[in-house]
């Protein structure tokens, strides 16, 4: 997924240099004709990379492009996920072409407990793939899904990786089945207050037709949400036992990874407010938060810190990473109080101060900012703390 791209040394090399070329005359095209030009000659180096699990290469040229600053960095990220997240099957025997899309699910949850993630049962699985070809594909597409409920550890980590299961998975959606994951070869998750999990599949269609139903002449987006928040949350919430839940749109995997991002920071907020209310038995009004800004060589993110109205100690932290182009122009500060202000917390202390972005040695939990401006670890009362995850920050 895109994200802001720090300075960093990378050697270029022939490849990186042709992909600079390509996606700059990409980005100084003056009609579609040209773009087409551009764009077929740019999708087959991309391709080449991504095969030849040239990472480096495609990072090389995004990190230059980036600090060139212009539409060519849009035009080569746009074209590297395009060409990671689908594909293009020419199948023999008359059956015709077959466009592949790797799409994505998430859903964002809460709890006391540890939020589950792993793998799903086969006649869950299949209830999610009625659901979804119900109410979010379009008519002709066939699906294959994996049989993984993913946390953001486990996604895949770089283009190729996510390359390469859209063609594990598009095979499978080439004759409608699912994909067996082996859950020892993917990461171990730790447990937060509030997290993101995926349902990860492949849609395959022929060649032009519609992938979605709002693609349809009678569909709409807000309508595959609707029904799919409460026909696929009946089955998610078996995946998902003791958490509160807000399933997102299923959509292409590198658009619904981006924005589950961006809508899990204000979930992350409202989720720490619902969970300090009722551990703690206070209302909302009897919270206070501070919010401050977190620099490394430049800003990171902000971090929350929950305090009960009349203390100082702070309780529970919460952090809001910057996301894609975000820097200190972003009115983030504004868009917190607004969230925390929603949720019922009365008193909003908004820091202007640059905090290092430090880290507990012991436990390596951020440290978070209390009322005197400064920055400490989150600690619930003793008696609360003991019977909840370990990592809740």
């Amino acid at each position: 997924m895109k994200r802001s791209r720090f300075n960093r040394r990378t050697k270029q090399t022939p490849d990186t240099d042709e992909l600079i070329r390509l996606a700059t005359q990409l980005s100084q095209s003056g009609s579609r004709l040209e773009d087409a030009f551009w764009e077929q000659r740019l999708a087959v180096a991309v391709d080449r990379l991504l095969q030849g699990q040239d990472e480096t290469a495609l990072n090389a040229a995004l990190d230059h492009l980036y600090g060139a600053g212009g539409r060519a960095y849009d035009e080569l990220a746009d074209m590297v996920e395009f060409r990671a997240e689908s594909r293009h099957h020419a199948l023999s025997g008359g059956a015709g072409d077959q466009d592949v899309l790797l799409f994505a699910a998430p859903v964002l949850a809460w709890s006391r407990y540890a939020i589950p993630s792993g793998s799903v049962a086969a006649d869950v699985l299949a209830t999610l793939r009625v659901q979804l070809q119900a109410h979010v594909f379009a008519a002709d597409v066939r699906l294959g899904l994996a049989d993984f409920f993913f946390s953001p550890d486990q996604l895949p980590q770089s283009y190729c990786e996510t390359a390469a299961l859209t063609e594990r998975l598009g095979k499978v959606a080439l004759h409608g089945r699912d994909l067996t994951l082996d859950p020892a070869q993917l990461p171990e998750t730790m447990n937060f207050l509030s997290d993101t999990r995926y349902l990860i599949g492949a849609v395959c269609v022929p060649a032009g037709a519609p992938l979605f139903r709002w693609q349809e002449e009678d569909g709409s987006r807000n309508e595959a949400l609707k029904q799919w928040r409460i026909q696929g949350g009946e089955a998610l919430r078996t995946l998902l036992q003791a958490c509160a839940i807000e399933p997102l749109l299923p959509q292409p995997y590198h658009a619904a990874v981006r924005d589950a991002d961006r809508a899990s920071r204000p979930y992350s907020l409202r989720s720490a407010v619902a969970f300090l209310q009722t551990t703690l038995n206070v209302a909302a009004g009897n919270l206070r938060a501070v919010v401050a800004p977190y620099y490394d060589r430049q800003l990171e993110e902000y971090r929350v810190g929950f305090t009960l109205e009349e203390g100082a100690e702070v309780v529970h932290g919460v952090v809001w990473p910057l996301l894609e182009n975000e820097d200190e122009a972003a009115e983030l500060p504004g868009q917190i109080e607004t969230v925390l202000r929603e949720a019922g917390v009365r008193e909003v202390l908004v820091l202007d101060h640059r905090f290092p972005l430090e880290y507990c040695d012991d436990c390596g939990a951020p440290l978070y900012p209390n009322p005197d401006g400064e920055p400490v670890h989150a600690d619930l009362p003793e008696q609360e703390e003991e019977a909840l995850p370990r990592h809740l920050h």
